[in-house]
């Protein structure tokens, strides 16, 4: 009998994606031994207030980013699905579709802090094995997980060395014509220059 597939589900609005993204990627590829990493880009994004970019332009530079990587796979499902994107529908439907699987949601610190408002929560960790990828600060101190969080979610630790980046801070760098030398890989920067993303008027 072989062993039960591991299939890693990595999602956001990867607008745009970014080093920080991909070391969480290579950490959990590295770690959690993997069969397969799905990259899951936002369709409808029900928590921010601001209207994310074209998905297809962030379908592709999730393609950019991450191809490199051995098993991963961009899954496109929320973009394709109408309405709002919803992480317990997007866990329910590979459940569907790959029943015998166990699925690894990866998730960050600050995702975690906001677990109990995500639609349908506590059907999350029934789903899934909830990884929180854990850095060290400035000062080189990992901020432990809320206790309350990880016994109601069967939260896990994912260790990752420090990443000062994020999609924020990369497109008001953008914006402002600043570089992100090391933020971005250089096919990606190549690609938001060529078609215009970010920019200011």
């Amino acid at each position: 009998m072989s062993a039960a597939e591991r299939i890693g589900v990595f999602g956001g609005a990867f607008d745009p994606p970014h080093t920080g993204h991909l070391a969480l990627a290579r950490a959990a590829l590295a770690q959690l031994d993997l069969t397969q990493l799905r990259i899951v880009p936002t369709g409808q994004a029900w928590h921010k207030a601001r209207d994310l970019s074209d998905a297809a332009h962030r379908l592709e530079m999730c393609r950019l980013l991450f191809s490199p990587l051995p098993y991963v796979i961009v899954d496109d499902s929320e973009i394709r699905r109408s309405g709002p994107s919803y992480t317990v529908e997007t866990l329910e439907a590979l459940h569907a579709q790959r029943p015998s699987a166990r699925l690894m949601l990866l998730i960050g610190q600050d995702q975690a802090a906001g677990l109990p408002q995500w639609h349908r929560a506590d059907e999350l960790a029934r789903l899934a094995i909830i990884w929180v990828a854990v850095r060290p600060d400035a000062t080189g101190q990992v901020a432990p997980l809320d206790p309350d969080l990880r016994t109601r979610f069967s939260l896990r630790s994912l260790p990752m060395a420090a990443q000062a980046v994020s999609s924020t801070d990369i497109r008001e760098r953008i914006a402002r014509r600043q570089t992100t030398q090391s933020l971005l890989t250089e096919p990606l920067e190549r690609y938001i220059a060529d078609h215009h993303l970010y920019q200011t008027p």
